[in-house]
């Protein structure tokens, strides 16, 4: 684990041994907030698992809703959120459970737990990754750094060395920042030239990891679920065109409407931090009519948001902190607040 997590770890340890949430979320004029999620997965993760901090256990998830609930926070719906921070009088404080990519694992694993406890949740939906047409690009660059000794780069470069841990970690970090600050197109034709030099199919990479049309109808149809926008491609919005942004803002919602009959009016921006949505992309979320965006900004909902509902922060429940006692600093939102302004 890096020193930064290891920080946070650290951090965590401190304010569950203290007992001060309790007294912050009391005190804090924090509503509520939102949690962002990925995949649920009931397997260890490997030795070398870069993207684990995307995956937490089906009982971390259960626990996490009957401890949220024991907090005396509510599980509410987007909607409702916007609500009760138009009335702060009204309502107890509150949860929003999201969950990002439409991941296989969301319907099998995760959707008999927010059932069995009837908690609603919203499923941002990047409609080329259902169509098999997009790329999970940084799962597919772990994986094949996984199965290999040596990672082989297009245009003669050099190969990277990749026989050991650290130096799959190592490799991993390298071409994830290089992909990350590269324009999208570049950013494609590295990740299919990677992916072709170790016949690795990305199509079916997606239909493996993601689910098709019809197993998005099901989830769809439970009244629990609230399905939002993603983009088609899953693009860092901020580093295309306006032209394109919008573009891929607005396909998204078109798509879905075909295909599900329903036309979200919540939006979530991919990867969304600092690097990959600003102002623009905000101004472009309330121009095409979405009622709430949310992003990867650390903190907690307070009533002034209902003035920047296009710029939602929210908090991960991270895989690398799946310890029960951490639960109680994950629901305090203030501190996630505190979090993105010394990080931000």
């Amino acid at each position: 684990m890096s020193l930064k997590y290891s920080a946070i770890r650290a951090t965590f340890e401190a304010l569950w041994l203290s007992r001060l949430p309790g007294l912050i979320r009391r005190l804090s004029a924090s509503r509520g907030v939102i949690f962002t999620l990925h995949r649920v997965l009931p397997e260890a993760p490997a030795a070398f698992s870069p993207n684990a901090i995307l995956q937490v256990r089906p009982d971390f998830l259960d626990y996490v809703l009957e401890r949220v609930r024991a907090l005396g926070l509510d599980i509410v719906t987007l909607d409702e959120a916007v609500e009760r921070l138009a009335s702060p009088r009204a309502g107890r404080r509150f949860v929003v459970l999201t969950f990002d990519d439409g991941y296989r694992d969301n319907l099998v694993h995760a959707l008999p737990i927010l059932q069995r406890h009837q908690a609603p949740f919203t499923l941002y939906v990047p409609t080329g990754l259902v169509d098999a047409t997009g790329e999970i690009w940084w799962q597919a660059i772990e994986d094949i750094i996984a199965a290999h000794d040596a990672v082989r780069l297009p245009a003669g470069e050099a190969a990277l060395p990749t026989a050991t841990l650290a130096e799959k970690q190592s490799a991993f970090d390298t071409l994830y920042w290089q992909m990350r600050k590269m324009p999208e197109a570049e950013r494609v034709e590295l990740a299919r030239s990677i992916a072709g030099l170790h016949g690795y199919d990305l199509a079916q990479q997606c239909r493996e990891l993601i689910v098709d049309w019809s197993e998005l109808a099901t989830i769809a149809a439970d009244p629990l679920c609230t399905i939002g926008a993603h983009t088609v491609r899953h693009y860092e919005l901020a580093k295309l065109t306006e032209a394109e942004a919008r573009s891929e803002m607005a396909e998204s919602v078109e798509v879905i409407d075909q295909r599900l009959g329903l036309r979200p009016v919540h939006f979530s921006y991919p990867l969304g931090g600092p690097l990959s949505a600003g102002e623009r992309e905000f101004g472009l979320a309330r121009e095409l009519g979405f009622r709430t965006a949310v992003t990867t900004r650390p903190g907690g909902l307070y009533p002034r948001h209902l003035e920047a509902l296009h710029a939602l922060p929210r908090i991960s429940l991270n895989g690398y902190f799946q310890k029960r006692r951490y639960v109680d600093v994950f629901a305090t939102g203030a501190v996630f607040s505190l979090l993105g302004r010394v990080t931000g």
